[in-house]
């Protein structure tokens, strides 16, 4: 277990933060946590590649375990909110699970393949996932006390388009920043593996 460490404590640093940042906005239609969080996916796919679908599960629940705690702790402090750490753990959850069973049936393809897929689609159900339960309307029975009607607020989607909830427009440049990282952290995943199964060689 102390090989996958690292792992695991990446991955708890980028819930925590990300729990945190996407209640901060940088410019109009995208929060800070569409920063941090895509690495999530780098971390579980290179789990995957070097020590196999199993190690990247455990990698993802000890992670969960460790960034809910935190994010609950930081829902006490009033740093995040209660459906803020909810969203968070249920989007998590889903979509890096699925992120791994995507990439090991992808595993024999060419080496870009499955990490590229995989997250395209995690990426993809993480955020239909997170802002609908954090943000939406509907779900706010889950934290009737708690302040997100900011994020219900009608306005042009995306600043030109027709009048959507705020939350809708963060989740769609959001979900465009997860893909656009998802491309340029493929190079670096195929640094960090060579050098990671180098190491264990």
């Amino acid at each position: 277990m102390t090989r996958y460490l690292p792992g695991i404590l990446a991955m708890s640093a980028l819930v925590v933060a990300s729990n945190i940042l996407v209640q901060f906005l940088f410019g109009n239609w995208l929060t800070w946590g569409a920063f941090t969080y895509p690495f999530a996916f780098l971390v579980n796919d290179v789990m995957n590649r070097v020590h196999g679908p199993d190690a990247a599960k455990r990698v993802v629940l000890a992670g969960f375990g460790v960034g809910v705690v935190c994010s609950l702790v930081a829902a006490g402090l009033s740093l995040t909110t209660l459906r803020i750490a909810l969203g968070s753990g249920l989007a998590f959850v889903v979509a890096q699970m699925t992120d791994v069973v995507v990439f090991d049936r992808l595993r024999a393809g060419q080496w870009w393949r499955a990490p590229l897929v995989s997250t395209l689609i995690g990426a993809t159900l993480d955020t239909a996932i997170f802002f609908s339960v954090a943000f939406a309307a509907v779900f706010v029975f889950l934290e009737p006390g708690g302040d997100t009607g900011w994020a219900t607020e009608l306005v042009p989607m995306l600043g030109s388009g027709p009048e959507a909830p705020l939350w809708v427009s963060l989740a769609l440049a959001d979900l465009g920043v997860k893909l656009a990282l998802a491309l340029l952290a493929l190079p670096l995943f195929r640094i960090i593996v060579k050098r990671l199964i180098a190491g264990v060689a």
